[in-house]
């Protein structure tokens, strides 16, 4: 079963929930001892479950806004799709309230 998961910047307990069911069902498990706060939200250490540290298995430190992927065995962090020019100058537009400027 493969699958992504975005963990969201400001993460509410709702979407730990959230992420340690969907870890589960990769058998992957929240480490309960590493907890780090930051300002764009909490990150988590996630492992294999049933495993230590020490048995080699080094886990995977997830930050606020990061795309957990899923690949039938492991876990890793997703790159996120490039935007393409276009669409920068697109949502810039959007945001300034401008039309473009052709020159």
């Amino acid at each position: 079963m493969a699958g992504t998961y975005e963990w969201p910047r400001g993460a509410s307990g709702a979407d730990s929930v959230a992420l340690e069911t969907w870890l589960g069902q990769h058998g992957w498990e929240v480490d309960p001892t590493v907890f780090m706060a930051g300002a764009r939200g909490p990150a988590v250490q996630v492992r294999r479950m049933g495993t230590d540290w020490e048995d080699g298995e080094a886990g995977l430190l997830i930050l606020p806004g990061e795309i957990v992927a899923y690949d039938g065995d492991r876990i890793r962090i997703a790159s996120r799709p490039v935007e393409t020019a276009d669409a920068v100058s697109q949502a810039r537009r959007r945001t300034c309230g401008r039309p473009p400027q052709h020159g």
